[in-house]
């Protein structure tokens, strides 16, 4: 049994300790293979997905508690808007006419779509965000989960066209610059995404790009 069985167990019979009736408590979750990303919570103390959190490996009584970086809606649930708003400021998406057939496109080497595919894999779970010290209410940092994606599309053939708008976007407050190096993110991220290079990898972009403007290249 994971953790999301043993929340639909409680909704089935919302019964407080004292044996009172209670309403049942609230939460997401959608594929329950970790994949989506909905289930995100702090169990015991660590951000993770509720899916994959067996209650059998868990330390007993198990404490869950919402993402405190996101807003909290209803006890267990969320909004998540501000990754979304970041995603939205680093244009996260290749802007082409899906009206008419392009062909097939500029293909990529094996070697780069291998990598890159590892960073496709995120699904916006948050709890980077949340691991990491340097996104709370007092910061505006855009946080390593938007950093890795930029680095992503500028890697696609077609992508890379917007490179630039995207390295400005993170040249902006609130950008690379907030990253502290905690390391944090790479860590608890459950599909085991290669943060901190991505982080690496675009500090180094962003740094060729200013001084290419310095230099009116």
């Amino acid at each position: 049994m994971n953790v999301i069985s043993a929340l639909m167990e409680i909704q089935r019979n919302p019964v407080r300790a004292d044996g009172q009736k209670t309403s049942p408590v609230c939460w997401e979750s959608n594929c329950l293979e970790e994949v989506c990303g909905a289930c995100s919570m702090v169990i015991n103390g660590k951000p993770r997905q509720a899916c994959s959190a067996l209650i059998d490996k868990l330390e007993q009584p198990i404490r869950l508690e919402p993402m405190r970086t996101f807003p909290v809606v209803r006890d267990l649930v969320i909004n998540r808007e501000r990754m979304f708003n970041a995603l939205k400021r680093v244009k996260a998406w290749i802007p082409i006419d899906g009206t008419y057939d392009l062909g097939p496109g500029p293909r990529m080497a094996e070697t780069k779509r291998q990598w890159a595919y590892e960073l496709s894999k995120c699904m916006t779970c948050g709890v980077c965000l949340e691991a990491c010290p340097n996104v709370n209410e007092r910061s505006s940092f855009i946080g390593p989960a938007a950093i890795s994606q930029v680095r992503l599309f500028n890697a696609h053939p077609t992508g890379e066209m917007n490179k630039e708008e995207r390295l400005e976007a993170l040249m902006e407050d609130g950008g690379i610059e907030g990253c502290g190096n905690s390391q944090n993110c790479v860590r608890s991220c459950p599909k085991g995404i290669p943060l901190t290079t991505s982080i690496a990898a675009i500090n180094k972009d962003t740094t060729k790009h200013l001084f290419r403007k310095w230099l009116g290249m």
